[in-house]
């Protein structure tokens, strides 16, 4: 320090104290030199890894590339080369995750390690304020969450900690934030009363299902439906069809000039209503169930799947056989397949309704109007004729249920969409749009045939592919139709996609969206493997809420983290169909619960970055005919198009021109 005092020499008294302050100083910095400037993200991340149990899952971490490229699985970075995003799902991590070395991320605004394994108490996720996504589901976190826990993170958007072992009373201060959007808590442990939104506008998703909660449901609530709730013995209000204890009945007591001496009355008086109301209750169910039986044996139930089928938002649109850890998902041949999807029902939980009449689409009664044809190539029909076909349930999807049904009368069979959050726009404007798809004629666009109009839900009818998707056939079918996936029809169905999906980008360019729920379960195929795209275009007919949720163009990197979605949305989605495709592999991308499947992301990144390109193409393409370089180079082209930067992602023009130089 000799030197410093040499340098900074000085006569007069005020400068003398001066110099020592500036002593001090550097003293500090040369003592404490973290003081002076947090630790690159690239050292803070690597200080994270030595915290976690990772099995090999992060071994692409390491210090001779940077955190923003593909060799760093999970890692996202803004367009400044900054670590904005950490996404470690499925990976079967474990450990103590290392907040300080969090805390050293200063663009860090997304967390996500769900389907993991993860114990203990809730990390110290508090102490990272600028967070604007937290997503812990289906781990193995437990214990009480303090009441005041989310309090220092106001820019929160997102939390989801559903799964785990929560126990305790909701924090007050996660409903109190001012931002929360998205809030899932379901299949815990969480007790006591719900505390109120302090802003009820701002929340669009909830979930606090299969908890043990008790106690009246805040008005602040109100907007959400049943299955937000249900699972909680001891709540009660609306919307539940459960009153609170004290809650005043609706209507007035016909004897009004007693007011007086009912207030008086004893206890017992009360014990005798409550009796009263569980006996008419008791009476109600039984003219319903009798109904119900009689309506069966007489036959009436053609079609009335329409009317009672319940949709299972956490099931994939089309659910299957997948090697998932303890658990299997059900099976069912066929898919939603979009506006009207070909895919086949069958076994045992496909549904076959039998013949009836026209009643039980609830019409009349339910103010149901006519069948409006769009595109008459396949011949005029009416709901008459729909009401007389045998129909079979294909499946649920996050948009609605789809149906086979069969005219024998016509010789033709259609698949009808059930769709209920269609509700963006009026009839009028509701009919252009769809007589706009009904002027669509691409040999790899799926045209809608007619639609049906209710305010609360709307049908799609469009024709049957015998084929049914492509999901079904890579991993529901193992029987003729999946031996026939061979290497140069796998490329003929990745071609179709692309020419569809380029047509859309043309014809609706001005949508942010052009298909918006691109997936392997939205492309049906006909007799000859030539793919067909349906569910495309819908996203400005959709209530916002609902297609953030259900549409997959909105499980892409740039919404996850930015909230925003666009036209290389959709070749993100294009991308997951390439790796699933030239893989085998079913994506976990597709599901809901992050339970199932493999995250072929991940996994073929983490092979490019290892030179084992060869390794994830599917065996069942693999013989000595089929040239492997072209399969790489297929699955080249998936890359790119997966990018997380939407900027270094293709457009749609060079992922058509990349994969049309594809021969077999």
């Amino acid at each position: 320090m000799a030197a410093v005092h040499h340098h900074c020499r000085c006569h007069r008294p005020h400068h003398h104290h001066r110099c020592h302050t500036l002593s001090f100083l550097l003293l500090l910095l040369l003592i404490f030199p973290h003081l002076s400037s947090p630790l690159p993200d690239e050292d803070a991340l690597l200080k994270l890894k030595s915290s976690i149990n990772h099995g090999g899952a992060l071994d692409g971490w390491s210090r001779d590339t940077s955190p923003c490229t593909n060799r760093w699985i999970g890692i996202v970075c803004d367009g400044g080369g900054i670590v904005s995003g950490i996404r470690l799902s499925s990976m079967s991590l474990s450990g103590n995750v290392d907040i300080d070395a969090l805390q050293q991320l200063r663009g860090l605004r997304t967390i996500s390690f769900s389907n993991n394994s993860f114990a203990g108490p809730i990390p110290a996720f508090n102490k990272l304020g600028a967070l604007k996504a937290l997503l812990l589901s289906s781990n193995n976190f437990s214990g009480e969450i303090p009441d005041t826990y989310f309090s220092p993170m106001s820019s929160l958007k997102k939390v989801w900690l559903d799964r785990n072992h929560f126990t305790g009373k909701i924090p007050e201060s996660i409903t109190s934030l001012p931002h929360l959007k998205e809030l899932h808590l379901e299949e815990n442990q969480f007790s006591g009363p719900i505390p109120p939104l302090k802003d009820p506008t701002a929340l669009t998703s909830l979930d606090l299902s299969q908890n043990k909660l008790e106690g009246p449901i805040p008005p602040s609530f109100s907007k959400f439906n049943i299955s937000s709730f249900v699972g909680n013995d001891a709540l009660c209000g609306s919307p539940l069809a459960i009153p609170c204890a004290g809650d005043k009945p609706e209507t007035p007591s016909p004897n009004s000039n007693n007011d007086d001496d009912e207030a008086k009355a004893p206890e017992g008086g009360h014990q005798n209503v409550a009796a009263g109301v569980v006996a008419l209750l008791i009476i109600v169910m039984v003219i319903v169930i009798t109904i119900l039986s009689s309506r069966k044996k007489n036959g009436d139930d053609s079609f009335s799947v329409l009317e009672k089928e319940n949709l299972n938002k956490r099931e994939p649109t089309m659910p299957v056989s997948l090697p998932a850890a303890g658990k299997k998902e059900s099976h069912k041949k066929g898919g939603s397949g979009g506006g009207g999807g070909g895919g086949r029902g069958g076994g045992e939980n496909s549904t076959t309704a039998r013949r009836g009449h026209a009643q039980s689409l609830g019409a009349g009664r339910n103010g149901m109007g006519d069948l409006i044809m769009i595109n008459d190539e396949k011949g005029p029909f009416g709901l008459p004729d729909l009401m007389k076909a045998a129909a079979e349930v294909l499946g649920n999807g996050g948009l609605g249920s789809a149906y086979k049904a069969t005219m024998s009368t016509l010789k033709l069979s259609v698949v009808v969409k059930r769709i209920r959050e269609m509700n963006m726009l009026g009839r009028d404007l509701f009919d252009a749009e769809m007589r706009r798809f009904g002027r669509i004629r691409h040999k790899n666009i799926l045209t809608p045939l007619a639609y049906h109009f209710r305010k609360e839900e709307k049908l799609l009818v469009s024709e049957y592919m015998p084929k049914g998707s492509l999901l079904y056939l890579m991993h529901g079918d193992r029987g003729i139709c999946h031996s026939d996936l061979n290497w140069p029809t796998r490329l003929k169905i990745i071609k179709g996609i692309t020419n569809g999906l380029g047509f859309l980008h043309s014809e609706y360019a001005s949508y942010n969206l052009p298909h918006g729920n691109l997936k392997s379960s939205n492309v049906v195929l006909d007799n000859n493997y030539d793919p067909h795209l349906s569910d495309y275009a819908l996203d400005p007919l959709i209530n916002p809420t609902h297609a953030s949720q259900a549409m997959f163009a909105y499980k892409s990197p740039e919404y996850i983290q930015y909230n925003q979605v666009s036209h290389k949305s959709d070749v993100y989605c294009l991308g997951i169909i390439i790796l699933e495709v030239v893989t085998g592999k079913f994506p976990s991308q597709y599901l809901t619960n992050g339970k199932g499947g493999t995250d072929v992301v991940q996994w073929v990144v983490r092979a490019r970055a290892e030179g084992r390109e060869k390794e994830v193409i599917d065996p069942e393409m693999m013989n000595g005919r089929n040239p492997v370089e072209r399969m790489v180079q297929l699955l080249q082209v998936g890359l790119a198009c997966i990018e997380t930067d939407p900027n270094q992602r293709l457009d749609m023009g060079e992922a058509s021109r990349r994969i049309e130089e594809i021969h077999v």
